[in-house]
């Protein structure tokens, strides 16, 4: 990993904005703040619902937490283009590009398969962080950026109807249930075992279709096309994948599982991701509503990094030390549990935000 000093080149704000806000919500999950206040907020209460969408649903449905992978993964896709004309420039060699992308990809695999090992407490290898499955996700992006939008989306489209066909093949009484589906025999072949929350290591293929549609749509935003285009562009193709994701659950035909990335879920969570960079786009950059994005986008800017640091200590040593001054203090004073919970993990969010912030004020930026 290297460190970078940031450039002086303009930027695509809109892109720091949705990169940083999906960050941020990333960050705050890792710092227990929607478990604290779940936990503070009793089974039956509005507040209880609300959070509830901060959790990932169990099966068959769609909570706001399954749109959160799919968010960073198609704007990697978004960024491709951006990236791939600056390295260009800089570089003017495509092999050169070539190796770092190759570099990038093996990065992301050993960052996603270490966080396992962390996780764990030991080695072990397994393949179902979202790192692992952007290396893979990048990868085939890469070698399509100079493909025309209609290979491009016909290869998307491929992939998904491939996972599809797949998983109908290997079980066709019950081809989306847990602990009997394609997924999981692939997940035995792979790593000898099946994950108990249902996540499946061919996720890779299926979401790979999110980077893409990124690619797609910042291939768009390059374009000459006007800012009335480009919004109109995105609606309709955000509208369109949408309806196909919520009609194919709706008709019976195939149900919205994150979890093992159905073609509905793809769909369905994609339709949300272009639809959300339409808003990001129009409200950023075209109307210039721009005051309030600082905290975020700085968050954003060491996305990666402060992914890693959240997933490593946030969860575990930084809301730990936290925890023994505010329970210290807030305690004797007669303040519950849950509340002082709440507060600790706000006081850890805070914590990791100003580590984005310090390090953005001394103008550093870890790329890999």
């Amino acid at each position: 990993m290297t460190v970078l000093k940031l450039s002086g080149q303009d930027r695509l704000v809109s892109l720091d904005v949705f990169r940083g806000l999906t960050m941020f919500l990333l960050v705050a999950e890792a710092a227990s703040v929607y478990s604290s206040l779940l936990d503070a907020n009793p089974e039956g209460t509005f507040l209880h619902s609300f959070f509830l969408q901060f959790t990932h649903h169990p099966w068959h449905g769609l909570r706001f937490w399954d749109l959160i992978q799919p968010f960073f993964m198609f704007i990697v896709g978004v960024a491709m283009p951006f990236s791939l004309n600056k390295r260009m420039a800089v570089a003017g060699d495509r092999a050169k590009v070539t190796r770092h992308i190759l570099k990038r990809c093996l990065l992301l695999f050993l960052f996603g398969t270490g966080l396992h090992c962390v996780y764990a407490g030991k080695l072990v290898f397994e393949l179902w962080n979202v790192l692992t499955q952007l290396s893979f996700t990048i990868l085939i992006t890469y070698f399509l950026l100079d493909r025309s939008w209609k290979i491009q989306l016909g290869v998307s489209i491929a992939l998904i109807a491939l996972t599809e066909i797949l998983y109908r093949l290997y079980n066709p009484e019950a081809a989306f249930e847990h602990g009997a589906n394609f997924g999981n025999y692939i997940d035995q072949i792979l790593m000898g075992q099946i994950n108990s929350g249902g996540w499946v290591a061919i996720n890779i293929i299926p979401t790979a279709a999110h980077t893409i549609w990124g690619a797609i749509c910042g291939n768009l935003l390059l374009s000459s096309k006007t800012e009335k285009e480009k919004i109109k562009l995105l609606v309709i193709a955000g509208l369109t994948v949408l309806v196909l994701g919520y009609g194919l659950d709706l008709a019976g035909i195939t149900p919205i599982v994150k979890r093992i990335s159905t073609s509905a879920f793809t769909f369905a969570s994609g339709g949300w991701a272009i639809l959300a960079l339409a808003v990001s786009y129009w409200l950023v950059d075209v109307k210039k509503m721009n005051s309030w994005v600082f905290p975020f986008v700085i968050v954003g800017m060491n996305s990666i990094f402060i992914y890693l640091f959240a997933e490593i200590l946030g969860h575990r040593w930084l809301y730990g030390f936290i925890d023994i001054f505010s329970s210290g203090i807030l305690s004797p004073i007669g303040l519950n549990e849950s509340s002082i919970a709440v507060i600790t993990a706000f006081l850890t969010l805070g914590a990791m935000w100003y580590l984005c912030y310090f390090l953005y004020k001394k103008k550093i930026f870890f790329k890999i």
